[in-house]
């Protein structure tokens, strides 16, 4: 019984750091890039919160949406049902989005910390990072455990993007930067630049 968990937390952790740095889900595939940039330049925004609120929803909408996908493991692609997984996906999502909102209801008596909660909680539900996490989680049928840390590395891996970008603000708007190249052009280029060094975990295999 104890081998049995020994394994079992070793492949959810394997899992968890390879969604961080090695499958590199969040710059690799882009997921919630376009977010991120709103997010670091929106003051009204805390990024640890929002991060956080991601990190929630990501792990109890995976445990829905694999409850809900083994629904379509015997259907095949010629199946007319089977088109109807994404939208079951968004219902996770959805569903994910009604017992946070409740719990924090539950949990946060202050209203103003309630309104913080709230605001940020639709943006940390219904977004890319979310959707193309379970989707990508769906399409390639992970074990439960599989589900569970690959959710929780990518959105570990989501926090510490917003971090790295929050953290990079400052220098990407010095006046030794050109005009012209602060803020957005001088963001796209430091992404892109973090995640060619992300890829470098992984590497790619010509196809010929």
């Amino acid at each position: 019984m104890i081998e049995v968990l020994r394994s079992g937390l070793a492949t959810f952790f394997v899992y968890a750091l390879a969604a961080i740095f090695a499958q590199n889900a969040v710059f690799s595939r882009s997921l919630g890039v376009s977010r991120l940039l709103k997010l670091v330049d929106d003051p009204a925004m805390d990024t640890l919160l929002f991060s956080g609120l991601l990190c929630i929803v990501q792990v109890l909408s995976s445990m829905i949406g694999y409850g809900l996908n083994q629904l379509f493991l015997p259907w095949t692609l010629g199946d007319g049902r089977w088109y109807l997984r994404p939208v079951l996906l968004v219902a996770a999502t959805v569903i994910t989005f009604f017992i946070v909102m409740f719990a924090v209801a539950t949990i946060f008596k202050k209203r103003k910390s309630l309104t913080r909660v709230a605001a940020a909680l639709p943006a940390a539900t219904f977004n890319c990072c979310v959707l193309g996490t379970l989707l990508l989680m769906a399409n390639k049928n992970y074990t439960l455990l599989q589900t569970l840390g690959f959710a929780l590395g990518t959105a570990v891996g989501y926090m510490l993007a917003a971090l790295l970008v929050a953290e990079s603000q400052r220098t990407l708007h010095s006046r030794n930067l050109p005009q012209s190249f602060r803020g957005l052009p001088a963001t796209l280029v430091y992404l892109g630049i973090l995640a060619l060094a992300l890829y470098g975990f992984t590497g790619q295999m010509l196809t010929i």
